[in-house]
């Protein structure tokens, strides 16, 4: 006899960096932002209307704000819950062909989640030896295409002429690129959104707008694209976006003098980094995001790992094939990554 519990749906969930109650730490493990949002989303926090009113259900507003600076239609660009939850609604509209949709195998862990969660078949191509995309392993017949730009875990950029040659080999798929990091270094592919119907970019607020909390991610495509996603949404849940962030989110954009100089200073940092830890034994793979993929010349990373969580310094360890010797490092402050120098320094004798 059948029971119930033979009928629950069983994945396996995502896993993200450790979000630790104490406060005495330096927590570079899950690629925040060490500086805080624009002046003007400070100051709009007092608006007495925040959290008394109903949201707009098409979040038009910020929707119209994305679109004048991306230099796009307001028809083009979708929002949602973070940029998690714009990439699952891609899942669950783009991905739906008996055909396997390709993901690279070190990517972001979160792509294989969905794909078991919505039933979609999947395949990881390889990256190469230097951990970068193959562009002919995505030639071959599939159901769909995702991957980052710059990548998660690695941080690297591959160049805009591979990701359009991978769109163009795939006219009859949705192809979408995930820019989470794409301030911190490198071309974005918007405007091939002109050339290819069948291309997805997606962005985010958490990164390089120190809005993590407020979960504001969107997605910038073709007319039809977006409305089909804007379907799927409004067939699932109508209020997707709390006014906050749709009204806070709108204040962000308008800064862009402090958006420019947050990122500069970040970049700044990671090559301060870089060169800090070199002489130590590390060595990092070429970042163009908020993190670096670091590896020592003789001590094992998970005991790095372990030691740093000793000192109060967390950092992301995966315990995964090819990459289960690195170490991401999010940027923090100067002050922040001096610390994490000076304990390398000792632990590294």
């Amino acid at each position: 006899m059948t029971t119930w519990r033979e009928n629950i749906r069983r994945v396996e969930p995502y896993v993200p960096g450790e979000q630790t109650k104490d406060t005495d730490v330096i927590k570079l493990n899950t690629n925040e932002n060490p500086y805080g949002p624009s002046k003007r989303v400070k100051e709009f926090v007092d608006n007495p209307d925040m959290l008394r009113l109903y949201p707009e259900l098409g979040a038009s507003k910020l929707v119209n704000a994305l679109a004048e600076y991306h230099g796009v239609k307001p028809t083009q660009v979708f929002v949602g819950v973070g940029s998690d939850d714009v990439l699952a609604m891609s899942f669950l509209t783009f991905f739906n062909s008996d055909k396997p949709i390709l993901f690279p195998d070190i990517t972001y862990s979160f792509y294989d989640v969905w794909a078991e969660l919505f039933k979609i078949p999947y395949e990881r191509p390889a990256l190469d030896e230097n951990f970068r995309l193959v562009k002919e392993d995505y030639y071959k017949e599939n159901g769909g295409i995702v991957f980052p730009n710059p990548n998660a875990p690695t941080g690297i950029f591959e160049p805009l002429a591979q990701v359009e040659d991978i769109i163009k080999n795939n006219p009859a798929s949705v192809v979408i690129v995930d820019e989470a990091y794409i301030d911190f270094g490198g071309e974005t592919a918007l405007p091939l959104i002109a050339q290819y119907d069948n291309l997805v970019v997606v962005r985010t607020f958490s990164k390089s707008r120190s809005m993590a909390g407020l979960r504001i991610g969107y997605a910038i495509g073709n007319e039809e694209l977006i409305k089909a996603l804007n379907d799927v949404k409004y067939s699932y849940n109508s209020y997707t976006m709390n006014r906050p962030s749709i009204l806070l989110g709108i204040e962000s954009i308008k800064d862009e003098e402090y958006f420019r100089s947050n990122i500069d200073k970040i970049v700044n940092t990671r090559k301060r980094f870089v060169e800090a830890i070199k002489p130590l034994g590390f060595t990092c793979l070429p970042s163009s995001a908020n993190f670096v993929f670091a590896t020592h010349n003789s001590i094992p990373a998970k005991e790095i790992f372990e030691a740093a969580k000793k000192a109060k310094i967390y950092v992301r360890y995966f315990d995964m094939p090819r990459i289960n010797n690195y170490l991401r490092i999010s940027i923090g402050t100067d002050e922040e990554m001096d610390t994490v120098v000076k304990f390398l320094k000792t632990y590294i004798k």
